[in-house]
């Protein structure tokens, strides 16, 4: 049994290897943004609109209320990559309801692809927020022997981003491939469902954690606002 899309050779050549995460990671990728492009191409601000267009504001509104909610301040900001992170890991889930289909998030390769893309995101969206300077003194905060610790935190919440998402696709794939020897029949149409849920939900908690370490510096970019503003204003008083 593979527990892991890496393991499936589709082709090899002079070394070279054409795995099975790469091909059902490119599937995903054509869908979004065939499906995406779809949608868009047709869309309509008068009162008849297609069912197409409904879902897919109201999955782009559902994600711009949870960053909302996240205290980050301008939600537009980080909309297009935490929206991004949520439909790629969803679709890749969803889609383990086709035969002969293993997602891609079940390589760690694709988790740890996805968990740089949050490292560099986070120190990205904080220059952009404080200067880079001001993203610097971060790591000595509140004293510079922080320093190091601050660092293996970086790395460590990184990890752990990828070896969750992957532990949680691994095990749903072990299972079934259990419960196929013993009764090949029921208990897989159960766990297939049980997946599909899973999955959205796997979805959803790598995007907020990724937006919880982006917000948590515009958090702190906003507080160093408010006392500057309140220092301010006791001087002039």
């Amino acid at each position: 049994m593979e527990i892991s899309p890496d393991a499936w050779v589709l082709i090899e050549w002079r070394g070279w290897q054409l795995t099975a995460t790469v091909v059902f990671t490119w599937l995903v990728m054509a869908i979004l943004v065939l499906g995406s492009w779809a949608i868009t191409a047709r869309l309509s601000e008068g009162e008849t609109v297609s069912r197409w267009q409904v879902m897919l504001e109201v999955v782009v509104s559902r994600i711009r209320d949870q960053i909302d909610d996240m205290g980050s301040g301008d939600p537009e900001r980080y909309l297009p990559f935490v929206g991004t992170l949520f439909l790629f890991i969803a679709m890749a889930n969803i889609l383990m309801i086709v035969p002969g289909y293993q997602p891609p998030t079940g390589s760690l390769s694709t988790t740890a692809a996805l968990a740089i893309c949050v490292l560099i995101a986070v120190p990205v969206f904080s220059i952009g927020q404080r200067g880079l300077v001001g993203y610097l003194k971060t790591y000595i905060r509140p004293t510079p022997l922080m320093l190091p610790f601050n660092i293996i935190s970086e790395a460590s919440r990184t990890l752990a981003l990828a070896i969750r998402l992957y532990g949680n696709v691994m095990s749903g794939t072990v299972i079934v491939g259990i419960l196929i020897s013993v009764a090949p029949f029921f208990f897989p149409i159960l766990l297939q469902l049980l997946g599909l849920l899973t999955g959205l939900i796997q979805a959803y908690i790598f995007a907020i954690l990724a937006m919880v370490y982006i917000a948590s510096a515009s958090r702190e970019r906003s507080s160093e606002q408010d006392d500057s503003a309140q220092n301010s204003q006791d001087q002039g008083d």
